[in-house]
């Protein structure tokens, strides 16, 4: 497997995602269709022109999930049972056709489970940089994680 288990992960922990993934037009456009959004500003590109960036921006919540996406292989590949949560989601710098993602995830908590000590739970941070290194995505998402071996 090749996510990591509960007594793996440390705090203090930084994983730095390789490859990037470019975001195309074609990805917005059908990433915020299938959703439901219909925002002027993913869909509509004379609207978009005409707004404060000139041009459309790449959905968030698709960043949002890249970013997670990127991170998986290295962390929670096989070992995650479920995801908690999301808090603390933040978009400093708007993300536009063309551009890379590339992804970090720090572990920034963990601690055991009182009610399924087969499990942990583990805080990640995911940070999402373009092309430029310009942070365009944080996040902070708890995971309940297996253990190796359960107690």
């Amino acid at each position: 497997m090749a996510g990591k288990h509960f007594e793996e992960l440390e705090v203090g922990q930084t994983f730095r995602h390789q490859p990037g993934r470019t975001i195309t037009e074609a990805d917005n456009v059908f990433f915020s269709c299938l959703t439901m959004n219909p925002q002027p500003l993913h869909v509509d590109f004379h609207a978009a022109g005409k707004a404060e960036f000139g041009k459309p921006l790449v959905n968030s919540l698709l960043t949002l999930g890249i970013a997670v996406g990127l991170s998986v292989g290295e962390t929670t590949l096989g070992t995650t049972v479920g995801n908690l949560g999301f808090e603390k989601i933040e978009f400093p710098k708007p993300v536009f056709h063309g551009d890379t993602i590339y992804a970090e995830t720090e572990i920034v908590d963990k601690r055991e489970s009182k009610s399924r000590p087969q499990w942990g739970i583990v805080t990640f941070e995911h940070r999402a940089m373009n092309q430029h290194g310009d942070l365009v995505m944080r996040a902070r998402r708890n995971a309940m994680m297996r253990r190796k071996a359960a107690p």
